[in-house]
């Protein structure tokens, strides 16, 4: 398989860092987007790029478009895995907060894809990652309304692209993950511990996101051994 241009959001911790290292080693080209770049830029990996990257940002989200126009022909792989999760009881939520989660979730996945888009050919993929929450008829939580709503938006939001971009060989996917031991799962469950390790997800989404368009396109895959 010849090396692959890919952009990872939410790269500083847990999934995100995991698929940056896993495609990196490969020998694919990363960027890896993050508010924080401190622990990929501490890898000091020769395949990867970073710098400090806000979703909601649009000088950051330029930056980003700088860097591809001046360093890759085009992007083969986009995983939209950069997430806002909060954990409150739905009476106390403020509209402010609500609209947070939904910047990051929402609005900034959309804004992200626009921008790549161009940059996709024949071939190309977006991934992104959902949740077993955002799934209608799956096992619900309370406080987790603004998070878990946000995420089935998403699912939306990429059932449509892949309708509207079907004639472009571009696909897009979801993956629709179920409780993976992350700092943020930890925020959110203090004390769960789930089933399977961001390695170890990282490893399946690193697979999925480089031959998973080949089978699919506007799909929602439900990738969880366990709830939450």
């Amino acid at each position: 398989m010849s090396n692959k241009n890919i952009i990872i959001t939410g790269a500083s911790r847990g999934i995100g860092y995991e698929l940056a290292k896993l495609f990196a080693d490969e020998g694919h080209h990363v960027l890896a987007l993050s508010r924080n770049e401190t622990p990929i830029q501490k890898l000091n990996h020769k395949n990867i790029a970073s710098f400090p990257f806000d979703i909601c940002e649009p000088q950051d989200l330029s930056k980003m478009t700088d860097y591809v126009t001046k360093n890759w022909d085009q992007v083969d792989v986009l995983i939209n895995n950069a997430g806002k999760l909060l954990n409150k009881p739905f009476a106390e939520i403020t509209t402010k907060e609500f609209e947070e989660v939904y910047r990051v979730n929402v609005f900034g996945v959309a804004e992200i894809t626009r921008l790549v888009l161009p940059f996709m050919k024949l071939g190309s993929h977006v991934v992104t990652v959902s949740s077993m929450g955002g799934i209608q008829g799956s096992m619900k939580f309370p406080g987790l309304a603004a998070y878990s709503s946000s995420k089935g938006a998403v699912i939306t939001l990429s059932e449509l692209l892949a309708e509207e971009y079907k004639e472009s060989g571009i696909a897009f996917n979801v993956l629709a993950l179920g409780a993976v031991q992350t700092e943020m799962l930890e925020e959110a469950f203090p004390g769960y511990q789930a089933p399977l390790s961001a390695f170890e997800m990282a490893s399946y989404i690193k697979d999925f996101s480089l031959r998973g368009n080949t089978f699919y396109n506007g799909k929602v895959l439900q990738v969880s051994s366990s709830t939450p």
